[in-house]
């Protein structure tokens, strides 16, 4: 019942804000129409077609606000015609525009409508992961490097600056497009990476998040098929998620990149990525998913860890650092200067993440690839004291298990 919820809600919201273009208000009623879906359903059953439940619940809840604050003879003059409207309106949305036959759908639609022209990318990105990925807001913090009372402050501003810009909620025009394709495209890649690793909870991954990023990543490329970058993110995606099978282990255990049995990977998927990157590569201009998902795709290729073409994977990490330079290309980037020139190469260069103000004190990622490279240096207690720094920060339980069983094999 949970994911079948969280699958609709998304949905029905795309449905709502098409009628009311208000999306504060919208939220609100479909959040009221999933917790009346959520008591009724189990006991009554689900219902034959519960997108249009839930968005005639919906639709009734703002209707009744709306005629709350009308005058009773106006309202009862409008009446008739307002239900007559409803009805309408409900019977155009419960079909998604797939199952007509046509080239959208609605969860698409509700990614370009909340990445609204009034917002700045970083607001748009945020409240778009919280519509569409059903992302919570400590989450979407996690994903952006920043504390959760700072996401749920700007989450607010978005909402609030869409409300009173006067821009409705709908499809960007041909010159909107590539404006607002960005920060879809950013969208996609935080929702596949947390589901790709759940950033709380008991399980590693959540498989319906990254299931459906790839979803809508590949409708991306089918309307967008001449665009590198759409097709960078995608190769990105799936060649990443080629390993899924390998990461875990039968009891739910995380099995790190060079430990992984890689006959478990997904063959296909990694052809896939690799021809579409290759072609993404040869088109022109280069773009960071297109150099990500190059980087993956050397992983991919190796037969064994040792086998990995680590000089090209250290030359691809210096390009993007250069293109879109951040706190986790750096990460990365540090592990790769390591495999090539030593651990201590790459701990100086995590020296320069240490007054960087996008890497917050409760993130785990900067205290884990330190631990990890004192440990290639023969520095124990070092390792030790940063495993166990990692694992106190990640509010990821098969991660947390990580890190404490790397912190005891140094012990014992």
């Amino acid at each position: 019942m949970e994911d079948l919820l969280r699958e609709l809600a998304p949905q029905a919201l795309a449905a709502v804000l098409r009628r009311y273009r208000d999306f504060p208000s919208a939220e609100d009623a479909v959040q009221e129409a999933l917790l009346a879906a959520s008591i009724a359903w189990p006991r009554d059953g689900v219902p034959e077609n519960p997108r249009a439940w839930l968005v005639q619940v919906a639709f009734r809840r703002l209707t009744d606000e709306h005629r709350a604050e009308q005058a009773r003879r106006r309202r009862e003059d409008l009446m008739a015609g307002e239900r007559q409207r409803e009805h309408d309106e409900i019977q155009r949305s419960i079909v998604s525009p797939l199952e007509n036959g046509g080239d959208g759908d609605d969860v698409l639609v509700l990614l370009f409508m909340c990445c609204h022209p009034a917002l700045t990318p970083p607001s748009a990105v945020a409240l778009t992961l919280r519509a569409v990925g059903g992302l919570t807001t400590a989450e979407i913090a996690k994903a952006f490097l920043v504390s959760e009372a700072t996401m749920a402050q700007r989450i607010s501003r978005a909402k609030e600056t869409v409300r009173d810009s006067g821009v409705p909620f709908q499809m960007p025009s041909v010159v909107e497009w590539p404006e607002r394709l960005r920060a879809v495209l950013h969208v996609l890649y935080l929702m596949f990476n947390e589901g790709y690793t759940n950033s709380v909870g008991p399980d590693l991954q959540r498989p319906e998040l990254a299931n459906e990023a790839i979803r809508l990543a590949r409708m991306m490329h089918a309307l967008r098929a001449d665009d590198a970058e759409v097709a960078g993110l995608l190769a990105l995606m799936l060649l990443v998620d080629a390993r899924r099978a390998a990461r875990s282990s039968t009891g739910g255990d995380l099995v790190p990149l060079d430990e992984q049995d890689r006959t478990l990977w997904d063959p296909k998927a990694i052809a896939e990525g690799v021809a579409l990157v290759t072609a993404a590569l040869a088109k022109g201009p280069v773009g960071p998913f297109q150099l990500q998902a190059a980087i993956a795709a050397v992983h991919d290729e190796a037969a064994r860890f040792e086998d990995t073409d680590w000089p090209q994977i250290l030359a691809l990490y210096g390009v993007l650092e250069r293109m879109a330079e951040n706190p986790m290309v750096t990460l990365n980037r540090a592990v790769a200067l390591a495999m090539v020139h030593g651990p201590r190469a790459g701990l100086d260069l995590l020296q320069k993440l240490e007054g960087d103000g996008r890497v917050v004190k409760e993130s785990h990622r900067l205290d884990a690839v330190r631990a990890h490279l004192f440990e290639m240096a023969g520095d124990a207690n070092a390792a030790l004291a940063h495993y166990r720094s990692a694992a106190g920060k990640t509010t990821n339980i098969p991660e947390q298990r990580y890190l404490l069983a790397r912190a005891g094999r140094l012990v014992s």
